[in-house]
């Protein structure tokens, strides 16, 4: 049974219980208005809401009131095919169909059904390139990429933001952690960037605030509040500005970033959330750590799916495509998923082997997967990394080969062209101080992949 948690003026929310069908108990659903003054929205009433339609309705132009929501579409389609001609002929090389292809791509990712062949071609890799920052004091905790592939953004334990420019493999800004202070970062636990690069967003442990930066300039913007414990993963939905947020507090918050305001709560984790992922789909994707489940959470359907594995703590949930999932965590195994399974459709039982001091599986710390491919990627905490082949339906999983670092793998992300593996490396588990392995660098290391030459 999901529980979803909205605003309301003058009390911390109204609960709504749903049924399996997602459908909603005798609630009346409220509009939601964000104030100057506080970083919680309030619901605005009835009235309110008349003379908000009433304002904007004024200041209509007379070409959008002439304008029908069918001429509208083909405007913007029209739009779109003459950006997709334009990107496309500004290419090295210019297919013929090129356009038809690529409409034809997007249309089956939005329906989770694109399905690329790649991995076979990955044959080996290069030297790592080692980008080591004086800053990161401690071990890097977090990466994410810009959609473009140009920007990266690191994270560590001292509280330390890094923005780099991946194709020049330099530094670009730098915050310096605060732990001494009231303000400033202490331990950035998880990081997210939208699509368009516009917002970058924290979660600092100890903190129970998602603190929302400048993608470009990393000045900070706001402090959106409303957790009750430290918060532990952010997700964007893809080319939206709607930001997902998990904690430790059992608790998933949806934003609106344009507003900056607060939508609604989602609950039903009976343990600290540890991870979240989401695409372009109005759904998010959770794992629950030691209450041992995967829940996707259906936002239009106010429903939500529960999935049940793993012998122990569930640390990491990562989408390949809008309908399979892969989760890793301290139990040493590696599962794939589908949505419509409520069991795993592949499971690999020691991924990374056993530890030889005390027999017991390698710890998986992170997971990276090339979107609606079939090509996976996974760190444990002995610094080796693993590249993975999916087979048919995803009912497989085949190792390619490994890569060797010293160190803890706390993070992990593939380019969006596949060309690179990043990785967050440090000395100790992104979650705490359990072990320390001295001769590793707190650093970010690039791995070019090696890939078959076609004929």
């Amino acid at each position: 049974m999901s529980f979803f948690i909205r605003n309301k003026k003058g009390a911390a929310g109204v609960k709504r219980k749903f049924t399996s069908q997602g459908k909603t108990k005798g609630k009346k659903k409220v509009i939601r208005k964000s104030t100057a003054d506080d970083n919680e929205s309030i619901a605005s009433t009835d009235e309110e809401f008349a003379e908000t339609n009433q304002i904007h309705e004024g200041y209509a132009s007379e070409e959008e009131i002439e304008e029908t929501a069918q001429e509208k579409r083909v405007r913007l389609a029209k739009k779109y095919l003459q950006q997709i001609e334009e990107e496309e002929k500004n290419r090295a090389e210019f297919e013929e169909g090129a356009v038809t292809k690529r409409l034809h791509e997007e249309y089956l990712e939005e329906k989770g059904r694109l399905r690329k062949t790649v991995a076979s071609n990955y044959i080996n890799h290069d030297e790592p390139i080692v980008l080591r920052c004086k800053e990161h004091k401690s071990s890097v905790t977090c990466l994410c990429l810009s959609s473009n592939g140009k920007f990266l953004y690191s994270g560590s334990k001292d509280g330390s933001l890094v923005k780099w420019s991946l194709p020049e493999r330099s530094k670009l800004k730098v915050i310096k952690g605060k732990r001494k202070t009231q303000d400033g970062l202490k331990y950035v636990q998880c990081l997210a960037i939208s699509t368009d690069g516009k917002f970058l967003v924290i979660g600092d442990r100890g903190c129970k605030e998602v603190k929302v930066f400048c993608g470009d300039s990393l000045n900070h913007i706001k402090n959106l509040r409303g957790h009750r414990g430290s918060v532990t993963g952010l997700v964007f939905r893809k080319d939206t500005h709607t930001l997902y947020s998990a904690s430790e507090d059992r608790c998933v918050k949806v934003w609106n970033l344009d507003d900056m305001a607060y939508v609604e709560s989602l609950f039903g984790h009976q343990s600290g959330i540890t991870s979240i992922d989401a695409l372009a789909r109005e759904r998010a994707i959770t794992s629950g750590g030691f209450d041992g489940t995967v829940r996707i959470w259906k936002i239009v359907e106010e429903s939500q799916l529960i999935f049940n594995g793993h012998g122990s703590s569930i640390d990491t949930v990562k989408l390949i495509n809008e309908e399979n999932f892969f989760t890793c965590g301290d139990d040493g195994q590696l599962c794939v998923w589908g949505c419509l399974k409520k069991k795993p459709l592949c499971a690999v039982p020691v991924a990374h082997g056993k530890d030889e001091a005390n027999n017991q599986p390698m710890w998986i710390s992170s997971i990276a997967t090339l979107l609606n491919t079939d090509l996976v990627a996974s760190g444990s905490r002995n610094g080796v990394i693993r590249l993975w082949q999916c087979g048919d339906s995803f009912r497989s999983l085949n190792p390619l080969f490994e890569i060797q670092l010293i160190g803890f793998i706390n993070a992990l992300c593939f380019t969006s062209d596949g060309t690179h593996l990043v990785a967050g490396v440090g000395q100790e588990h992104r979650l705490g101080r359990w072990w320390r392995i001295p001769e590793a660098k707190n650093s970010i290391v690039i791995i070019p992949l090696i890939q078959r030459q076609n004929k």
